[in-house]
């Protein structure tokens, strides 16, 4: 048989060919991975600023916190108008000069390591400096010559966010970058690793070589108000995915969504949002809609149309950020970014005025005025797209020509964007599985714990993390009812955490938060091993001093349904208003046909009107009307057999220590005998050692107990008997 045979030309170029597929693919298969490192090491960064730029807030709170008043720490605000220092001739170039560019962002990075600082005040100083800091990278990459440049940094700061979004999920809320030393540690680590890597990038990329300024074509102002009216929306609304439900949350039995699993819904609107956003297409309709989407999330009262106007608001806030970053890279930087933070700072503070309002200066007029600065923020984003002008685009956060071929494309970056999404979605999958709230069981099941703590928004006396401890003294407890105040930091200025969802998966607790975070309250809320059947989330008679909020909650409680008023009472000094706030909550308690506890901060001393009116209007008792050093923090009960009552001391936790009291249901309602006789001794009355409260907090304390730890203290334990 004959065999064909090719000339040699041919074959020549057969093997040309090869030899050009085989490299192209070579050299695709580089282009890739090198695409690869660009996104990873600026969504990694972009993941850095959002903590350091989240970071700073609830540590300058920390110090107006403790002492109720304007502090003077919140000077350190202003480092976020380091941008301003552009306005001086030539410092926009040193900071663009490519080596004194990568020694800022490791100096950024660096400012994580605060976490571990060994005082509170340090820790405030090395944070504020790097945010500071942040802010120069941030004017001098956004509004670098280099196109190249410009867009990676944008790209870099949006998957950045969606990244530290994740991240807060696998964290339940927290950001891991505050979390323990441990993350930490790792964080900076990773963060140093990346931006040593801008140094052997950015001399194969040449994005630092000389390139055309910058034309001022857009106006600053408009410019700039935008800007920091979205950084504010963002991180208000969207600063951790659980918190549109927490805007939204009603009583049982139907709450409306809640974090697990509705906050997907969160992440998935930001994620379409970030995907057709860059289209640039209709933004004063979008501005008009998240406008319309904003005032629906805070004005409706059904929690489901509400929730349902947040993911729209989300998609829409995304969709505002290309042409918001657009037009500002082509206006002054140092006065575009200058005035973006400024007016982020006014709105954050605006916020603080609203709900503090009656521990800051003229917060009279500010009071529960969220709607005002939901227009100043709106308003602000409208009045930049109106300015809106096509042909002014520069192509900040696109590219074209020559710098598409050797940038990612949009197409990378939609890949990594789903993969950072299924991230997020796996945590949420992954905690939803592990949650299983429920009884545990026990010796006598007609016996509970209930308890009552201010928690101080989950920091420590020194400004630290406190959860894991708290948790774990929580646990220790026994309590089986536990309301906590002072339990909504979902506030920026309180690093947007979701204390009710974390301590509700990690112990296993049902939970019930609420009033609303924009219901202007400090927050209250339930937690219990029981079912919760029926809630009602109320603000009390405030004319005169700040929002009280309460919660009356009907428990299933091994078959007994079982009433508990929880509450927050007004300051001190405004006196009509705790009246009327204990009348209000005397009619609850009286109206409650169950047994019922009452668990209550009351800023009223023992014997006072307030306290009476409570016992006697609320058809109450005292559980132990022999402590006369209360003074916030009280137990009252009715249908009920008091077995035991504690104090245990804070530990450092918070400013206040935890109380507990232990509960019998009585067996008929009709005819039972309380218990009368006190005891510090259990051991020589035969009391039931199913109600001795756990040793690890020691013995009975007379006193004070100044404790580095949680120790029983105040003339307790006590337990009740009858002869």
């Amino acid at each position: 048989m004959a065999t064909a045979t090719l000339p040699a030309s041919a074959v020549d170029e057969c093997q040309n060919k090869v030899t050009d597929n085989a490299y192209s693919s070579k050299a695709e298969s580089k282009s890739f991975i090198h695409f690869c490192r660009l996104i990873a090491r600026d969504t990694f960064y972009g993941f850095v600023f959002w903590s350091v730029f989240q970071g700073l807030a609830p540590m300058i709170w920390f110090y107006p916190l403790n002492e109720l008043e304007i502090s003077g720490y919140e000077v350190f605000a202003l480092v976020f108008l380091s941008p301003v220092l552009c306005l001086i001739p030539g410092f926009l170039s040193l900071i663009q000069n490519k080596w004194i560019l990568i020694l800022l962002r490791l100096l950024v990075v660096g400012s994580l390591a605060s976490f571990q600082a060994p005082t509170t005040l340090q820790r405030l100083v090395i944070l504020a400096i790097g945010v500071g800091i942040a802010m120069l990278v941030l004017a001098a990459s956004l509004w670098h010559p280099n196109k190249a440049l410009r867009y990676r940094t944008f790209w870099g700061l949006i998957l950045g966010l969606h990244l530290f979004l994740a991240c807060r999920v696998w964290f339940v809320t927290f950001v891991p970058t505050w979390w323990d030393k441990e993350s930490n540690s790792i964080i900076v680590a990773t963060g140093a690793v990346f931006a040593c890597g801008y140094i052997l990038e950015d001399l194969a990329d040449g994005e630092h070589e000389s390139a055309p300024t910058i034309k001022h074509r857009t106006h600053w102002l408009p410019c700039g108000l935008s800007l920091g009216s979205l950084f504010c929306l963002t991180q208000m609304c969207f600063g951790e995915a659980s918190l549109i439900t927490r805007w939204t949350v009603k009583g049982y039995p139907d709450t409306g969504p809640v974090p697990l699993l509705w906050s997907s819904l969160v992440l998935l609107s930001l994620l379409s949002g970030t995907l057709v956003g860059r289209k640039y297409k209709h933004p004063v309709l979008n501005a008009l809609l998240a406008a319309a989407s904003m005032f629906t999330l805070y004005l409706h009262s059904n929690p489901y149309v509400a929730f349902a106007a947040g993911c729209c608001l989300a998609h829409l806030t995304m969709c505002l950020w290309p042409v918001t970053v657009e037009m500002a890279t082509q206006s002054n930087p140092g006065l575009c970014l200058g005035v973006a933070a400024l007016t982020y700072l006014v709105n954050v503070f605006f916020w603080v005025w609203t709900v503090a309002y009656n521990f800051v200066p003229y917060g009279e007029y500010t009071r529960e005025h969220t709607d005002w600065l939901i227009l100043m923020i709106m308003g602000s984003i409208l009045l930049m797209t109106i300015c809106y002008r096509k042909p002014v685009f520069d192509f900040t956060v696109s590219l074209t020509g020559k710098e598409s071929l050797s940038m990612p494309n949009f197409g990378h970056y939609a890949k990594v964007l789903f993969l950072i999404f299924l991230v997020g979605q796996c945590g949420m999958v992954k905690r939803f599985n592990k949650y299983q709230p429920g009884p545990r069981p026990k010796a006598d099941h007609k016996t509970f714990t209930a308890g009552i703590w201010t928690f101080h928004f989950g920091y420590d006396n020194k400004g630290w993390p406190s959860m894991e401890r708290a948790a774990q003294m929580i646990n220790d407890t026994g309590v089986d009812v536990l309301t906590l105040l002072e339990s909504d930091a979902s506030k920026i200025f309180l690093g947007n955490n979701d204390l009710a969802t974390w301590l509700g998966e990690r112990l296993n607790f049902y939970v019930d938060f609420g009033p609303s975070t924009k219901d202007h309250t400090w927050g209250n809320l339930i937690l219990s091993k029981y079912p919760i059947v029926k809630s009602v989330h109320h603000l009390l008679p405030s004319p005169e001093g700040e929002l009280a909020p309460a919660i009356t909650a009907s428990i299933n409680i091994s078959g007994t349904i079982v009433d508990f008023v929880v509450t927050h009472m007004g300051n001190d000094r405004d006196v009509l208003d705790r009246k009327l706030q204990s009348q209000y909550l005397a009619k609850e308690l009286k109206n409650s046909l169950n047994p019922a506890v009452f668990l209550g901060y009351v800023t009223s001393a023992p014997g006072s009107d307030n306290y009476h009116r409570l016992l006697t209007d609320g058809e109450v008792k005292d559980i132990d009307p022999s402590d006369k050093h209360r003074w916030c923090e009280y137990i009252m009960y009715k249908r009920l057999i008091r077995m035991g009552y504690a104090r245990i001391s804070h530990g450092g936790l918070s400013d206040t220590e935890v109380q507990i009291g232990t509960f019998r249901i009585p067996q008929n309602m009709k005819s039972y005998q309380d218990n009368k006789r006190t005891t510090v001794a259990p051991e020589k009355h035969n009391i039931d050692k199913n109600v001795i409260f756990n040793s690890k907090f020691g013995k009975y304390h007379r006193g004070h107990g100044h404790f580095d730890h949680h120790g029983f203290h105040m003339d307790t334990p006590k337990y009740f008997y009858n002869d």
